[in-house]
C-alpha cells in the first residue's frame, strides 16, 4: 500500500512537472480557420503576440463559408473567424450547431461592383445584378441595393429577404445568385455585383475606390470569433480574443484596409 502510494505521488509529481514545463515552453496550440483575406493576414500580425504569450496560433485558410464552421463544431478547429453574426446565428441554427462568438473585431462593408459600369445611373433597364446564394449575405445585399435606391423590399423584411421580397423594382433588374467566392469572377459576366468585401480585397478591388455604393461604418454585420459553446472561458482562447482587440491591430487594420474594413474596438 506504501509503495503504490509513493508512485501514485510520484506520478502526479511527474505530470504537475510536465504540465509546468510545457506552460514555459509556450506549447499552448490553439488552430483557428479563416478566409484569406483580411481575417488571416490579421492572425498572422497577432501571431508574435500570442507567441510571447507562449500560445502558438495556426491558421488554416478556407475559401468558402460553410466548411469552417462545420470543422468547428467538429473539433477540427478550436476558432473559425470569417463570418458576421446573421450568418453564425443562421447558420449554427439550420445545422444544430452549438458555436457562439468569442469577440467581435471589424466590418466589412459590402459593395456593389461593376465592370461595365462607372455610376449607378449607368445601370440600364434589365440590367443583371449578381448576390450571394446564402441566406443572410443574399439578404444583405438586397438591403444595400434597397438603399442604393434600385429596388424596394416588402415593408418588414429583414435580412433574410430574399428577391421574392421585391416589390418595386424600377429598371427591371434581373438578379443571379451564386456562390459568394464566386461573384468576382461573375462580374465579367453581369452588370454588376455584391460582394463580400474579403472576396472583393481577394479580386484586386478596393472597396472605397471601386464600388458604385458600400455599405457605412454603422452596418450592424461584425466579423466575429467563433467558438464551440462552453468554450468561451478557455484561457488560450481568451488570450487569443484580447490580442485582437489591442491597440496595434487597430492601427494594422486601419492601416492595411484603408477603409475597406473598419474595427469595432
Amino acid at each position: 500500500m506504501k509503495l503504490s502510494l509513493l508512485r501514485s505521488a510520484t506520478v502526479a509529481a511527474l505530470v504537475l512537472a510536465l504540465a509546468a514545463a510545457a506552460g514555459a515552453q509556450g506549447t499552448w496550440v490553439i488552430t483557428v480557420g479563416a478566409t484569406p483575406v483580411p481575417h488571416a493576414e490579421i492572425l498572422e500580425f497577432i501571431k508574435p503576440a500570442l507567441q510571447a504569450e507562449g500560445i502558438e496560433l495556426r491558421v488554416v485558410e478556407f475559401t468558402d463559408y460553410v466548411l469552417p464552421n462545420l470543422a468547428l463544431a467538429d473539433g477540427e478547429l478550436d476558432a473559425n473567424y470569417f463570418q458576421h453574426i446573421p450568418y453564425l446565428e443562421t447558420f449554427a441554427a439550420d445545422h444544430r450547431l452549438n458555436l457562439s462568438v468569442l469577440v467581435g473585431v471589424h466590418i466589412e462593408p459590402m459593395g456593389l461592383y461593376s465592370r461595365r459600369h462607372t455610376s449607378l445611373d449607368q445601370l440600364p433597364q434589365g440590367a443583371t445584378i449578381a448576390i450571394p446564394n446564402d441566406a443572410t449575405n443574399g439578404g444583405r445585399a438586397l438591403l444595400l441595393l434597397q438603399q442604393a435606391g434600385l429596388i424596394r423590399l416588402a415593408d418588414g423584411v429583414g435580412i433574410t429577404g430574399t428577391v421574392f421580397d421585391i416589390v418595386d423594382n424600377p429598371k427591371n433588374l434581373r438578379f443571379r445568385e451564386l456562390e459568394a467566392p464566386l461573384l468576382p469572377r461573375a462580374l465579367e459576366d453581369v452588370d454588376a455585383a455584391v460582394i463580400n468585401t474579403n472576396y472583393a480585397l481577394e479580386a484586386g478591388l478596393v472597396p472605397l475606390r471601386d464600388a458604385l455604393v458600400i455599405e457605412g461604418a454603422e452596418s450592424p454585420y461584425v466579423n466575429v470569433v467563433a467558438v464551440r459553446t462552453g468554450d468561451e472561458t478557455n484561457p488560450a482562447l481568451r488570450k487569443l480574443a484580447e490580442a485582437l482587440l489591442k491597440p496595434e491591430v487597430r492601427e494594422f487594420i486601419l492601416e492595411t484596409y484603408d477603409g475597406a474594413v473598419v474595427p469595432v474596438f
